[in-house]
């Protein structure tokens, strides 16, 4: 994207300590690199730099405690984005720091202080304590699972050009929630909502940072604007992970491998702040069990706070981690059985009309007989069997198969994000341009809203382009997520077309007209 007249280029300024009180920050040096125009931090916010509204405990730069290594401390305006960062402006920034204790970055260490986010979180069906002093088998462990870092295909890049003639702003950005970026930005600069238009054309992967309010400020106060692209050290410096869990389990079974109770205890590491951490934990939570009934079952929840980068939302939102636990499960009470991992699935597969632990019955439950039918149609039997011989005969290369059930729940908690918007422009020439409330992320979602059109509007698809999402167009967007945005704007892009062909139709119709 070509920048605008008279842009000029920021770098950050990033804390090299964690847990630390900023003593002193010291420009002096940065300031002779040519074209260097100025360093805007915590005290050229206009509104609140405080984001406790949206995200608690976060700010949009250190205003005392920089509470982990990348906390944004300020940033560096420079006439080049040479003289900014690649001239190493923003590092010749002098910080004295006061390091404060305890230092907390793991799990274990937030256990042993104890540093966590409100109160244990739990969710418990049936009598487990019974359980255990009546069953058969019991077998316990501790699964540790790391963090991952989203490494999306394009680094994070902002441009934002203010308006000299009134207060509107316009941010080109790369998140998935383009409302939420421009309530945030809104807030921060303490102007009304319909100041700020945020646009985003597509980007290059998922799950980007929530940095977007930082780039604004400077630009307000500069009144010129300003463009940050983020390098990649910089962007995995800054951003949080995938959750690291740790997972304590106790569950007990029969002799023949049938589960009767689980007890789960579950910790992740939420970093500096609590951002999404509890709605993920929550998550979770609701997916501990995977396909499998657990009639007792009892999770117990902590949100560990940890002088990291703020971890948050990733692919699967908390349920990878849970049933990876599931899956550590069935492997460990089939090597304890010596039987095959797959017979243990089958056996605790819920059936039809089944309750969950969280209460919800399963209607139209398919998984049972989908595995049945691709262990017929893989011929997955005979499959174990050539591993087996396979292995068997080879010391250094091995091979492995293995069928396994997953049961997601897509769609948001929070009610009135399940909606969305469409705006369909259709011209004299036939031709049609549309805009929507979802991101495109490489997921073809701007596809699939063509072929909508093209079907309800009877057009070709060379007829029909897809106009950016942007905030002064869709209004209240949904974030692009939780696997409903191709479902969610479907519908309302289809819903749009079918009351313009409708009234196509009126005049097709009235007017004996062929407009094909």
């Amino acid at each position: 994207m070509p920048s605008h007249i008279h842009t000029l280029y920021a770098a950050l300024v990033l804390s090299k300590k964690a847990n630390a009180r900023i003593k002193n920050i010291d420009i002096e040096e940065a300031s002779k690199v040519a074209g260097f125009v100025s360093f805007v931090g915590y005290t050229d916010v206009p509104g609140s730099n405080q984001l406790d509204e949206f995200l608690p405990g976060e700010e949009v730069f250190v205003s005392s405690i920089a509470l982990c290594v990348g906390a944004i401390i300020g940033i560096i305006v420079c006439e080049s984005e040479h003289a900014a960062k690649l001239n190493l402006a923003a590092s010749l920034v002098e910080i004295d720091y006061d390091l404060l204790s305890p230092r907390i970055f793991s799990i274990e260490d937030a256990i042993i202080h104890p540093s966590y986010f409100g109160d244990e979180i739990s969710l418990q069906q049936g009598d487990l304590d019974d359980v255990f002093q009546n069953t058969e088998q019991i077998l316990e462990d501790t699964l540790y699972i790391g963090g991952q870092e989203h490494f999306y295909m394009e680094t994070n890049s902002f441009m934002v050009i203010p308006s000299n003639d009134d207060k509107e702003i316009n941010i080109y950005t790369g998140r998935q929630n383009p409302t939420d970026t421009q309530e945030i930005i809104a807030f921060v600069l303490g102007r009304n909502v319909y100041h700020i238009t945020c646009h985003v054309k597509r980007i290059g992967g998922a799950f980007s940072i929530p940095l977007c309010a930082d780039v604004v400020v400077p630009a307000v106060k500069i009144a010129r604007p300003i463009r940050l692209n983020l390098d990649r050290s910089v962007d995995m410096s800054i951003s949080g992970h995938r959750h690291p869990f740790k997972i304590k389990y106790k569950v007990a079974f029969t002799n023949e491998g049938r589960f009767l109770g689980l007890d789960i205890q579950m910790w992740n590491n939420a970093g500096c702040t609590l951002d999404l951490s509890k709605s993920i934990m929550e998550c979770a939570m609701l997916h501990m069990g995977n396909s499998y009934k657990f009639s007792n079952i009892r999770i117990h929840g902590h949100v560990c706070k940890t002088h990291l980068p703020s971890n948050t939302g990733c692919r699967g939102y908390g349920g990878p981690q849970a049933m990876l636990a599931c899956k550590t499960i069935v492997e460990h009470i089939a090597a304890y059985l010596k039987c095959d991992p797959f017979t243990i699935r089958c056996l605790n597969l819920f059936k039809e009309g089944d309750t969950t632990h969280y209460g919800q019955i399963l209607e139209n439950w398919n998984v049972p007989r989908i595995l049945d039918e691709l262990k017929e149609s893989s011929d997955f039997i005979q499959r174990q069997q050539n591993v087996e011989e396979f292995n068997q005969k080879n010391k250094y290369r091995k091979r492995g198969v293995s069928m396994v059930p997953v049961k997601f729940g897509i769609g948001f908690e929070i009610q009135h994000y399940n909606q969305a918007g469409a705006f369909v422009h259709v011209y004299k020439d036939g031709s049609v341009v549309i805009s929507h409330g979802g991101v495109e992320i490489g997921q073809g979602l701007h596809t699939k809203m063509i072929a909508i059109v093209a079907e309800v509007l009877d057009c070709s698809v060379d007829q029909i382009r897809i106009s950016e999402t942007a905030t002064d167009k869709i209004h209240n967007t949904t974030p692009t997520g939780a696997s409903t945005s191709s479902d969610l704007n479907g519908m309302a892009v289809r819903h749009a077309c079918e009351q313009i062909r409708q009234r196509l139709d009126t005049l097709i119709i009235d007017n004996n007209a062929n407009i094909s």
